[in-house]
């Protein structure tokens, strides 16, 4: 069915009508040429036949005899015509049969059909030919034989047969070819795509390494279906992990509630238990509002907040509201600024990153550690750093812990619900901002700011 389809696709198409549009562009340059060439014989004969009745006329009658007997003599391709009639008409010498009567007498040369009689018999050919009236009365007539346009019609014809057909036709096979090829690289494409629509989103469209435009869309396509499946990855288990990070706090204050109802024998009792309750479901929300807020950045395609934002005021706006948090732990926390630098953001979200980043700085580094934050320069990229001397993220975490509810071991008894560095990649995304998260002794993350368009 493939082979039987080529003939009604675009490619195909496409093909047919170009090599149409050859065909005629082939035919309008030969016949170009052929009237070209048919008009330069046509003038050159008319120069050579002129010339020559010129010479002739100034000869005296006897001489001008001699010269049209030895002119057809020496004329071995027989394209010369030459006679002399008389004023009643008779044709004194040359090998036409008889002067055309249409034939102008002392007229520039013209086309007239004549009658040839020096080749065994009576032949018509058409020529150039002008005549002229001599002083004795005499009628001179010269031609030359124009039938070399029709040799080079005949020699432009088989040329064009030659060449035009084959070619025609090649641009046809050419056409098939590409339709077919193309057919079956769609079918492949399909019969993937239909893989993928199944469920089985390790499949991936198939490209070449040559640089054609088909395989720069599956390069395209590709990258986009790695991020697809790399979200769909991280979606199968959200659902489990809120279920998980809810239940938790959903259930101590159920049993709080439970406890309360049967065991508390005065109101102060009761209250501690409400407490307890309220705290539980207040931690319930705060999850709730962190997947909501984090749904909101990532689902953001606009950038109608956007301004410029100096980054220098945004970092010593963060170290004032944690300086009093970070002094409560006895950690030292630092703001060093090379140089204002300015860069185009959502100053709020840009903020809410940075802040998560020494909110957690300051929550994972011991009693008496230091947390710095830094503005610098890198070539010609802004830079955010946030170190601290705590625990830090071991290489083997560094990309779990940008996961969703996500909790080191070390950090599980730790209070939190696993949602701020994820918060801080969605931001750093949506300004297509890059964050980069270092190991080794303490925690050293960046967040490299380069110039975005507009």
């Amino acid at each position: 069915m493939l082979n039987l389809q080529f003939a009604r696709s675009n490619t195909f198409r496409w093909t047919l009508m170009v090599a149409g549009v050859l065909a005629a562009f082939i035919l309008a340059l030969f016949g170009f040429i052929y009237w070209t060439i048919d008009d330069y014989l046509i003038v050159r004969s008319d120069r050579v036949i002129s010339a020559h009745i010129d010479g002739l006329s100034e000869l005296t009658p006897e001489r001008r005899l001699e010269a049209i007997d030895e002119r057809l003599r020496q004329d071995p391709r027989g394209v010369q015509l030459a006679a002399i009639f008389a004023a009643d008409g008779r044709r004194i010498t040359g090998n036409l049969e008889s002067l055309p009567a249409e034939l102008k007498i002392d007229a520039p040369p013209q086309g007239v059909d004549i009658i040839r009689i020096d080749r065994g018999g009576r032949e018509h050919q058409a020529v150039r030919a002008i005549a002229r009236r001599m002083r004795n009365g005499d009628v001179l007539f010269i031609g030359r034989n124009v039938d070399e346009a029709r040799e080079i019609s005949r020699v432009v014809g088989q040329a064009l047969a030659l060449g035009l057909l084959p070619g025609f036709c090649l641009c046809l096979l050419a056409g098939a070819w590409l339709s077919v090829r193309t057919q079956k690289r769609v079918e492949e494409v399909n019969q993937r795509v239909q893989r993928i629509i199944a469920g089985d989103l390790r499949e991936r469209l198939p490209h070449r390494t040559v640089d054609d435009p088909f395989s720069k869309l599956a390069i395209i396509v590709n990258g986009m279906l790695d991020e697809m499946e790399t979200m769909i990855h991280a979606l199968a288990g959200v659902g489990n992990d809120i279920a998980h990070d809810l239940r938790t706090p959903l259930t101590r204050a159920r049993l709080a509630l439970e406890r309360g109802r049967t065991n508390a024998t005065s109101l102060e009792q009761l209250q501690a238990v409400v407490d307890k309750a309220i705290a539980g479901i207040d931690q319930s929300l705060t999850i709730i509002t962190a997947l909501l807020r984090l749904a909101e950045i990532e689902n953001s395609r606009r950038s109608a907040g956007f301004g410029d934002v100096n980054l220098h005021d945004m970092l010593r706006e963060v170290h004032d509201i944690y300086e009093p948090i970070a002094e409560n732990k006895d950690i030292a926390l630092q703001v060093e600024v090379e140089r204002p630098l300015t860069v185009r953001g959502d100053r709020d979200l840009l903020i809410e990153a940075v802040a998560n980043l020494v909110d957690n700085a300051i929550k994972f580094t011991p009693e008496g550690g230091k947390v710095s934050i830094k503005l610098l320069c890198d070539g010609s990229e802004p830079v955010i750093r946030v170190t601290d001397t705590g625990c830090g993220i071991g290489e083997q975490e560094q990309e779990a812990v940008l996961r969703r509810f996500y909790r080191s071991d070390k950090i599980r008894n730790t209070p939190g619900v696993g949602l701020g560095l994820n918060l801080v990649a969605a931001i750093v995304k949506l300004h297509g901002f890059r964050m980069t998260i270092h190991s080794g002794p303490g925690c050293h993350v960046e967040i490299a700011c380069p110039d975005q368009p507009d």
